[in-house]
């Protein structure tokens, strides 16, 4: 909440989709954590925990994740084998048993697996462990880049590295940004975050944080 809220810096899914469901109890909500395993683009899936969803139960069970990126924005009804259209695209959920799928439909193209969940309830402490090593470890995508994603009425603006690309009303423009103070400027004019210097890169130095 300090993180997210007072310092305005975001998060990444369990800090994000666990404060969504702090909130969402304390309005009443009926909320169960979800282990989810996200898929590469071969398909392949990452181990149990590696990402944090939500089942928001009212007359109908809804899957809600505000921790995915450039996913879908408003909650999908947990029914299988229904395409859903959202502002992010077209999505759908597959019972596939002990597990679901969720997919994302490319335009013009096929359907691709984002994740796999579990409908068994979590706590948040099962998440720990996974949650430590995407903060720690030198293997993990979130200590070995640098990106900031933030969806927008009209699309998605996203610094990663030192490019910032804005998606609006479907055209996408890309832009190099060639000093540390184009990088500070852009991070605070589109996502409110405020550092006193970029931060080094974690590739070139070896460290984490």
């Amino acid at each position: 909440m300090e993180k997210i809220v007072r310092e305005r810096r975001g998060g990444f899914c369990y800090e994000l989709n666990g404060a969504f469901a702090w909130l969402l109890e304390r309005l009443g909500f009926r909320v169960t954590l979800l282990s989810a395993r996200v898929a590469n683009e071969q398909e392949i899936l990452s181990q149990e925990f590696d990402h944090l969803a939500l089942r928001v139960d009212l007359e109908d069970a809804w899957l809600a994740d505000v921790g995915f990126g450039d996913n879908f924005l408003e909650p999908l009804r947990l029914a299988s084998h229904v395409e859903q259209q959202g502002a992010a695209g077209s999505f759908r959920l597959i019972d596939a048993s002990q597990r679901w799928r969720l997919e994302r439909h490319d335009p013009d193209g096929p359907w691709h697996l984002q994740y796999d969940f579990s409908l068994a309830p979590r706590e948040l402490t099962e998440f720990a462990g996974m949650c430590r090593y995407h903060q720690t470890s030198p293997d993990s995508h979130f200590t070995r880049n640098r990106i900031c994603s933030l969806a927008t009425s009209g699309g998605r603006v996203t610094l990663s590295g030192r490019r910032l690309i804005i998606t609006s009303g479907g055209r996408k423009e890309e832009q190099t940004l060639a000093t540390e103070a184009d990088w500070l400027s852009a991070l605070r004019d589109h996502f409110g975050v405020v550092l006193d210097r970029e931060p080094q890169d974690q590739r070139r130095t070896g460290e984490s944080s």
